[in-house]
């Protein structure tokens, strides 16, 4: 899964069981931007920023390409998951 783009980039902090934590952060200073995290009750990772930014189309781009990564991943791993659990039953 791609990492890094133009001006920012993402790294994962926490692992858990189903899911990650990553952090969102400009590629020139470093500093954390926001993160990304599961949103239940939208069922989907989701960007949750860490403080008030100005972000470019670019920035934005990257941001959304993200996320949709991660939820196809996300689905892809759900999906492999529906057979085992459905054999098991």
């Amino acid at each position: 899964m791609r990492t890094q783009y133009q001006y920012i980039h993402f790294v994962e902090i926490a692992k858990k069981p189903k899911t990650s934590v990553w952090s969102c952060r400009n590629s020139g200073s470093g500093a954390e931007l926001g993160t990304v995290s599961w949103y239940g009750p939208w069922r989907q990772y989701c960007y949750f920023p860490t403080a008030q930014a100005v972000y470019s189309d670019s920035c934005l781009i990257g941001i959304a390409a993200f996320l949709g990564d991660l939820n196809d991943e996300r689905k892809r791993s759900l999906a492999m998951d529906r057979p085992a659990l459905e054999e098991a039953g």
